[in-house]
């Protein structure tokens, strides 16, 4: 099953999420991810890993990210083969995105995305909701419009955070 935490506050973001994800660990996982908005608030910064969250921590013991403000997902792949292009979470423009569930017309989503220039680089439904929103926030500059607009579009059951 996937896991989802999130975390905006004082505290490094890096930090706060890992101790989330490790608290889902029992819940079963084939990779892991953090996006964490840097602390200018001018990018997004990713990680992710094949594996167990160990392998995640090992990877931002070497480069980490700094920031108060991010998103985590342990991953249990439904779409897509476990690797490192489809673990969680997603970024397309400055949209970064976790998702738990599955959505039923992620193929239909996907065609139309593509046919508007849309270019993909993974397997997975969740990336359609990256696309979605970042569309929307283009033309709303709210990123909570953004997230309903999008999400008007989906159907399946699902969580997500972005």
């Amino acid at each position: 099953m996937c896991g989802i935490v999130a975390y905006s506050g004082a505290r490094e973001a890096c930090e706060v999420l890992l101790g989330g994800l490790k608290k889902l660990e029992y819940r079963g996982y084939d990779s892991s991810g953090l996006a964490i908005q840097s602390p200018d608030g001018a990018s997004i910064n990713l990680a992710r890993s094949v594996g167990k969250l160990r392998e995640l921590e090992l990877k931002l013991s070497e480069s980490p990210l700094e920031g108060s403000t991010g998103i985590g997902h342990t991953r249990w792949a439904t779409h897509g083969r476990p690797s490192e292009v489809n673990a969680h979470p997603h970024l397309e423009g400055s949209v970064a995105v976790v998702h738990n569930g599955i959505i039923e017309n992620y193929l239909a989503l996907r065609e139309e995305l593509k046919a508007g220039g849309a270019i993909f680089k993974s397997e997975t439904d969740t990336e359609i909701l990256a696309h979605l929103i970042n569309r929307d926030l283009k033309i709303t500059g709210d990123l909570l419009k953004a997230v309903t607009g999008a999400v008007s579009h989906v159907k399946g059951s699902y969580a997500l955070a972005a």
